[in-house]
């Protein structure tokens, strides 16, 4: 995302996230425990803006996304969301879920990582967020559902139908988004929709530490990684060879590749300087 800003001032609150920036690592909470953090349509926009400020910033090297309380994050709120659709016409419908598809594209499209700290329910909406970052550390009590179908909608939401094959394989992808089962923690890590199984009640602190590494490491090396994880997942092989090619011999005239070379033959450790 470009760093240039207009006349509006950064957000010094947000309403329906818990935000703490600390030396590069941003932990943003849901923060609605009562309600097993289910997402309310300021929270989807909440998110949607902080993830684009905190990318046009360029503070920010790595991002955990965790819930608040017993679960990660039910999905969207029955009465609050739902309910309040029922009444919508058609170009107010397509409005809401083009948002909820840019928090989405806003995950996959900032130039840091993001970690999901999963623990309890991550459902709905809740799994597509989870399903979105680029790490999901959960603990044995993380349990994943894809409810679209369960309320007669699409599985295909929110971008689910292109993400999770890619994640987890088409045979898998299909049962997960065509019958809404939950999947367990076991399962979840057999199939690859978990990056990480912790200990019980320890998936906070794995999560942390994980972008805790990711933040001191290289940050524009991790940022092209990204961009070209989710750019080639639809390109030829000879598009994407050449893309490579193209980030790399960037990359190679960066401070971070010359410091390398330079702390390796002084025999000590990188200091990344992120450019």
């Amino acid at each position: 995302m470009s760093p240039f800003t207009g006349s509006a001032a950064r957000t010094s609150a947000w309403r329906h996230l818990r935000v703490v920036l600390d030396d590069g690592v941003a932990t943003v909470t849901l923060a609605r425990p009562d309600k097993l953090n289910a997402l309310t349509f300021g929270a989807y926009a909440d998110l949607r803006d902080l993830l684009a400020e905190l990318s046009r910033e360029r503070a920010v090297r790595a991002l955990v996304l965790a819930g608040e309380g017993r679960g990660f994050c039910s999905g969207g709120d029955v009465d609050e969301i739902i309910g309040a659709t029922l009444a919508m016409d058609t170009a107010e419908l397509l409005d809401f879920n083009r948002m909820t598809g840019q928090v989405v594209r806003a995950v996959r499209e900032c130039p840091f990582p993001v970690v999901a700290a999963v623990h309890g329910v991550a459902a709905g909406a809740g799994a597509v967020l989870a399903l979105a970052a680029d790490f999901r550390v959960a603990d044995p009590s993380a349990r994943f559902a894809f409810l679209f179908t369960r309320v007669g909608l699409s599985g295909g939401d929110m971008g689910a139908a292109y993400l999770l094959p890619r994640v987890v394989g088409l045979g898998h992808a299909t049962r997960l988004l065509m019958l809404g089962e939950p999947v367990r923690a076991p399962e979840a890590e057999r199939i690859g929709l978990i990056s990480e199984l912790t200990e019980e009640g320890h998936a906070d602190e794995a999560a942390g530490a994980l972008a805790r590494r990711l933040a001191d490491g290289p940050a524009l090396a991790h940022a092209q990684t990204k961009a070209l994880l989710t750019a080639e997942l639809d390109m030829p092989l000879s598009a994407a060879v050449e893309l490579d090619a193209a980030t790399q011999a960037l990359l190679m005239n960066g401070a971070d590749y010359a410091e390398f070379h330079a702390a390796f033959t002084e025999k000590r450790p990188p200091k990344w300087q992120g450019r």
